[in-house]
């Protein structure tokens, strides 16, 4: 995280803002592609062997697919991605997001690269390799991020059912795994990479606890406290009275030259006090 720390100091200006929207508009990009010439989307595919034949456009094209067919579910979901997203983000701060949003992508990417060559790569029969990986994993990375930020936090499932994020979260990763478990290592490469980006900030570091929305509250809750302190100082203090600024606008105050010490008299006292020897 100290790394991280200091990338963000040097490159922090160049992230980008409201990363979320413009995930949004590559699917609906996807999405009119497939309506208006669905036979594009298999020159769009993360295939490793048609890229080491000069299809170098693939390292990226593959993020227009959309990770489901375009419903009304599909929809809502959308939207909800775009709102927890944006979340993150303010939360995070714009350059941590997108170093998890890139994160996922590249992993993927090396993944994509890792799968082919465990098959052997070359062969024209494993040109299916890369199309497993689509943009499905990266958005339920972003779901679990959400998860572990805000684990309190309720939904309401299928629109009908309240439940807390965790509980989701959890489900979700148990399937994940049930789906490890019974799949093949193309889909087990897939996912790990895909999840990558979650892996990396949630368990290999320690310091995304700050993040968290109970330490940004208890922050925020000390800086109140530290302005509000600071706004109840005062600069003067009359020694025998003990009125300050405060008490009256129309009080003066000044120190004794007589006194042995710093003692400060309002005009009341100023000329009527025992002096301090």
């Amino acid at each position: 995280m100290n790394f991280l720390n200091k990338m963000e100091r040097k490159y922090g200006r160049y992230a980008i803002s409201n990363l979320s929207i413009y995930i949004i508009i590559t699917y609906a990009a996807g999405y009119l592609i497939t309506a208006l010439a669905p036979n594009m989307i298999s020159y769009l595919v993360l295939e490793p062997s048609l890229i080491f034949r000069g299809q170098v456009w693939r390292l990226v094209s593959w993020l227009l697919i959309p990770p489901g067919r375009l419903d009304l579910f599909t929809i809502i979901t959308l939207f909800f991605y775009y709102s927890i997203g944006s979340t993150l983000e303010r939360t995070w701060g714009a350059f941590r997001y997108n170093v998890y949003i890139f994160l996922g992508i590249i992993m993927s990417v090396v993944g994509a690269f890792i799968l082919y060559f465990i098959n052997g790569g070359g062969s024209t029969m494993l040109l299916y390799t890369g199309s497993l990986f689509s943009t499905y994993y990266i958005s339920m990375s972003i779901f679990l991020a959400f998860a572990a930020t805000y684990p309190d936090m309720q939904v309401l499932f299928m629109m009908i059912i309240p439940l807390k994020v965790k509980w989701l979260g959890i489900a979700y990763v148990v399937l994940m795994f049930w789906d490890m478990i019974t799949a093949g290592w193309g889909v087990r490469v897939m996912i790990i990479c895909s999840l990558m980006n979650f892996i990396i900030f949630f368990f290999l570091t320690r310091n995304m606890s700050r993040y968290s929305p109970k330490e940004i509250h208890r922050r925020q809750a000390y800086k109140k406290a530290v302005h509000q302190s600071q706004v109840n100082v005062t600069k003067h203090k009359c020694a025998i009275c003990g009125r300050t600024e405060k008490d009256g606008d129309h009080l003066e105050f000044r120190f004794c030259s007589k006194c042995n010490g710093n003692y400060e008299y309002c005009q009341d006292h100023l000329f009527t006090h025992t002096h301090v020897k």
